[in-house]
């Protein structure tokens, strides 16, 4: 997921997605300490997407603090 595709989502649509995301990274971490995942870099990539969304959700908290 592109950062300017987590720019056009809303609030709620962010926290479903981490929500996901991370749920998603879980059972990759598991499923490759069980047996070796094909493409591990796929764990790197599901990491930067969570980082993305993270950002994101933390930037919009700020711009409403302010």
């Amino acid at each position: 997921m592109k950062s300017n595709v987590v720019r056009e989502m809303t609030t709620e649509e962010i926290q479903d997605a981490l929500l996901n995301a991370r749920e998603g990274l879980a059972k990759m971490k598991m499923q490759h300490a069980i047996s070796p995942l094909e493409n591990p870099m796929v764990l790197k990539e599901k990491r930067k997407e969570v980082a993305r969304l993270l950002t994101e959700l933390s930037t919009r908290t700020e711009e409403a603090q302010q």
